[in-house]
């Protein structure tokens, strides 16, 4: 869609409606201006927080920490790992912890493939290293 970060926050708050958009105004009305000013994953966590149960929130992290790719295609499998690593962001909160979960999870003959294709690529070699510590 190509919407600026600085823009995300203002362009999704301007959609809400009924109890979204009640619990939005409440938000603005109750803060000073610089507390309003939310960057996007202060006002998603805050959104899910308000409006995601706790226990849906904690089946899609169950979820992550299980997924592997089985059935699906590697780009079925990737779309389901963005989509519920966000509600595991301690697990992936590094560049590299997520590309070496994302790996963990693939097939076993992809992973041994891709592993073979990448021995020469030091800095993998570096990441795999140092999620491995």
């Amino acid at each position: 869609m190509g919407i600026v970060e600085s823009s995300r926050v203002a362009f999704t708050t301007f959609q809400l409606k009924g109890a979204a958009y009640q619990w939005w105004r409440a938000y603005e009305l109750g803060s000073q201006v610089e507390e309003a000013l939310l960057n996007w994953a202060q006002f998603s966590q805050m959104f899910m927080r308000e409006f995601v149960p706790q226990s849906l929130r904690n089946a899609w992290r169950t979820e992550f920490e299980q997924l592997c790719q089985g059935a699906m295609s590697v780009s079925e499998y990737a779309v389901w790992f963005s989509e519920l690593s966000r509600h595991a962001p301690a697990l992936v909160s590094t560049f590299i912890e997520r590309v070496c979960r994302f790996i963990e999870g693939l097939n076993p003959g992809i992973k041994f493939s891709m592993a073979r294709d990448l021995e020469t690529d030091i800095p993998y070699q570096q990441a795999m290293e140092i999620s491995q510590r």
